[in-house]
């Protein structure tokens, strides 16, 4: 705790954890020891957006008339996946990460993440029920975890580390931090930071082509939302690390790097499932070297250096921020119920 901070508690029955993994509740929001994660939650509340926004009527002319049926495979396999991603994350937020966290600024904006990933469920409920208008398609598609071998790898991925803390009622002993501290870096660097980014490079490749611009309108806003989740999984992340120095050794980043590359060959499995029957301008090998260019980045956010060694082999995917993404508040704000003044920056460089 800085000088100024205790001052500003001295004669005060108010006690301020220690450390933000502290077991507790700390209620107080004056004074502020986190504000970062306040204007986070700010920043949040500034890029609203709504399903209701999006125009879907080109995407189905593409579908029905533009995309080969290997593309639209890829499609409908893509969304199915979305379809129970976002909710598994809202799940480790619910049951993990919100009652672990002992900062009021924080929780404030694990809230407002909360509602994000619901605005993208409902946003790819959407998009579900415009792609696939067979009611026996779509409810495979919505089962996909029990009945997509691909998608089954991933949600077992994902599941093992939400029940790798289920039963983590209180966070005390080093060992606990650690592994709570895993959980979240999981969900932050390979599930919203690797799968789900994995899968925005299919929709800008579509976009490149002219094609599917709903989805790669809804995408834009949802790539913002997950930069801004995966920027606060690893401030906590940071603050733990400068809290206990010793905590963060060797043996805890080799872990990192295992779980990096376990998502890698998970989404490698995904993309040959995606790509089986043959889409011109992208292939598996392409896309692995991708997802390695990508956990790389999620290294170097976190400090440790590059193990993957991979260039960004997709052209589009450089352009990917400036489609959109860089008028978006110009564009916006006078459809907002409220106004909302400033500007949010985002400091994702994929």
């Amino acid at each position: 705790m800085s000088t100024s901070e205790k001052s500003l508690l001295q004669g005060s029955s108010v006690e301020v954890p220690e450390r933000i993994l502290d077991p507790g509740l700390c209620l107080t929001l004056r004074p502020m020891r986190y504000p970062e994660f306040y204007e986070m939650y700010r920043d949040g509340i500034k890029n609203t957006w709504t399903v209701d926004e999006i125009d879907f009527q080109t995407d189905l002319i593409d579908l029905k008339q533009k995309l080969t049926p290997a593309e639209v495979h890829l499609i409908q396999r893509l969304v199915a996946f979305f379809a129970t991603g976002d909710s598994i994350v809202s799940n480790n937020l619910v049951l993990n990460l919100y009652k672990h966290i002992n900062s009021p600024e924080a929780r404030l904006y694990l809230s407002r993440q909360l509602f994000e990933e619901a605005v993208h469920v409902q946003f790819y409920l959407t998009l579900l029920d415009n792609y696939i208008p067979d009611p026996d398609e779509r409810a495979d598609a919505f089962s996909a975890v029990e009945n997509i071998p691909s998608i089954a790898k991933k949600a077992q991925f994902c599941m093992k580390w939400i029940d790798s803390i289920q039963q983590l009622d209180r966070i005390e002993t080093r060992e606990q931090r650690r592994q709570f501290l895993l959980n979240m870096i999981c969900f932050a660097s390979c599930i919203e930071g690797l799968f789900f980014f994995g899968a925005f490079a299919y929709v800008y490749f579509f976009r490149s082509k002219g094609l599917l611009h709903g989805l790669a309108a809804g995408t834009n806003w949802v790539f913002r939302d997950e930069s801004c989740h995966i920027d606060f999984a690893f401030a906590i992340a940071e603050i733990v690390r400068k809290q206990e120095p010793d905590f963060w050794d060797a043996d805890f980043e080799r872990q990192i790097i295992e779980m990096l590359t376990e998502a890698i060959d998970a989404e490698a499995q995904f993309a040959e499932d995606l790509l089986s029957g043959g889409v011109a301008g992208l292939s598996v090998k392409d896309m692995r070297q991708y997802l390695g260019f990508v956990a790389d980045g999620r290294l170097r956010q976190m400090g440790i250096a590059p193990v993957f060694h991979c260039t960004n082999p997709f052209p589009f995917m450089e352009l990917q921020d400036v489609q959109e993404l860089t008028n978006f508040f110009e564009r916006r704000v006078s459809a907002y119920q409220v106004s909302v003044p400033g500007e949010v920056s985002f400091g994702e460089d994929f």
